[in-house]
């Protein structure tokens, strides 16, 4: 199929019975109520937990989707959205709702992608990480509401710059060779974000997240990582420095995804900016310091992109349907990319899960881990690659495995435990080897140029 069909006949497929839905700011109270109304609507593939509560004591809902809600199916991916992290950009916390209203009712009506979409993925929907600086926001509305109003959360802290700074240690261990995914968190960390900061990080070190957007206002532009320069010469806030992660291509194409789905941010001519294809790099558009979607990339399994989605952070309750319908399929075409690249079993010999085992892509400098059951995720354009499993106690392994364009390969592991020889017979064994080296006045042969072990 045409790649510009495609498209089209997913939008197709979601006209398919779409619901009438109400096109409405929600206040707190009303938005914790329309969760609960999807969840009694769709009472076996959905559920509500909170993560935590913000700083006035609000909660952090998530409705999930799943068709086993609350368990972790091996195999299948978790994905999150997360909305109004700032309190006053407030369109994505409305498409969220409205998107988990239609994700119920299409479900209902039998809604053939819908379905399969829910049946192989666990889907988070967070609505508002930050409903305090939303009801300072919603007091001022849509017509008064200055640009920062409410931006922050109540103690006046913007939480998309109060993640750890793991930028900054990831660039000084590049320069040594050191990682730069599964960064350990410093020391002091939690007396240095907020509550709500600490209800995500906690949040996402607790589910194995494989791909996620965080949905803010004020643009129109799917922003992709690093979003802080490794530069750190222009103390400027505006400085702007190409700086792709290792996984640049496919994080263009998760963006493209995204904006090509979109009705008008592909154009690249949005409020006033133009970014072509409707997407840019982070800090080329300019530096951002302790932000959540690198942090993501950098302590966790998740690949996050930041969605710009209007130029009007808070517009007008006659302006949502008209967003919905814009971003109705970016939406959902954005949670199908979660199925792609390869995932598979780390076992044992006896086909024991492997926890936190080690998968690298050569080629490609950050490796990601298996789920607590042994299951991994890892997103990876169409192509063949050399991949390798290792495990504290256990012999690597390395396999070439085949990406297509559709749905993941399945490239399963199972590790040899590594054999620990005593002390005694190590050293034994070595003079053996170095004498019989010595005898013969040969250099050994593990040593000779060109030759592999």
């Amino acid at each position: 199929m045409a790649r510009w069909l495609r498209p089209l006949v997913g939008a197709l497929l979601l006209l398919e019975g779409a619901a009438a839905l109400s096109f409405l700011h929600h206040r707190y109270e009303e938005l914790v109520q329309a969760l609960f109304r999807v969840q009694s609507q769709c009472p076996y593939v959905t559920r509500i937990y909170s993560i935590g509560r913000s700083v006035e004591g609000r909660h952090l809902y998530v409705l999930e989707f799943s068709d086993y809600p609350g368990i972790h199916e091996p195999l299948e991916p978790e994905f999150k959205y997360v909305g109004n992290m700032h309190g006053n950009e407030v369109l994505g916390r409305e498409l969220l709702l409205q998107l988990s209203e239609f994700l119920c009712e299409e479900y209902r009506r039998g809604n053939e992608r819908i379905t399969r979409l829910i049946h192989d993925t666990r889907i988070h929907i967070m609505p508002s990480m930050n409903p305090d600086g939303y009801e300072v926001a919603a007091k001022q509305g849509p017509d008064s509401n200055g640009y920062l109003t409410g931006r922050n959360n109540a103690n006046g802290v913007d939480l998309n710059r109060n993640f750890p700074d793991l930028n900054t240690l990831m660039y000084y261990s590049r320069e040594i060779s050191g990682p730069n995914h599964h960064i350990p968190l410093p020391d002091n960390w939690k007396s240095q974000v907020e509550p709500e900061t600490l209800a995500v990080i906690q949040w996402i070190s607790s589910y194995n997240f494989v791909l996620s957007a965080n949905l803010h206002g004020g643009a129109v532009v799917a922003n992709y990582p690093y979003d802080k320069s490794q530069d750190q010469r222009f103390r400027s806030h505006r400085r702007t420095v190409n700086t792709p992660t290792p996984d640049d291509k496919l994080f263009q194409k998760l963006a493209k995804t995204y904006s090509y789905a979109h009705s008008w941010m592909h154009r690249g001519w949005n409020c006033g900016d133009y970014f072509a294809d409707g997407i840019t790099n982070g800090a080329s558009w300019y530096s951002l310091s302790k932000g959540m979607q690198d942090f993501n990339y950098l302590y966790t399994n998740c690949f996050e992109i930041t969605l710009e989605l209007s130029c009007n952070k808070f517009p007008p309750e006659e302006d949502l349907e008209r967003q919905w319908m814009a971003n109705r399929e970016a939406l959902v075409a954005f949670i199908e990319e979660v199925h792609q690249g390869i995932k598979g079993m780390v076992s044992d010999e006896n086909n024991n899960g492997i926890a936190g085992a080690v998968i690298s892509v050569q080629g490609i400098s950050h490796d990601i881990t298996s789920g607590d059951m042994g299951d991994y995720f890892r997103l990876l354009l169409p192509g063949t690659y050399t991949v390798t499993a290792s495990a504290e106690g256990y012999q690597p392994l390395t396999v070439t495995a085949t990406v297509g364009p559709a749905a993941p390969s399945l490239v399963h592991f199972q590790l040899k435990q590594e054999v620990v020889r005593k002390p005694a017979e190590r050293k034994a064994s070595g003079t053996r080897m170095n004498n019989k080296a010595l005898q013969k006045k040969v250099v050994p042969r593990a040593t000779r140029r060109g030759t592999q072990r």
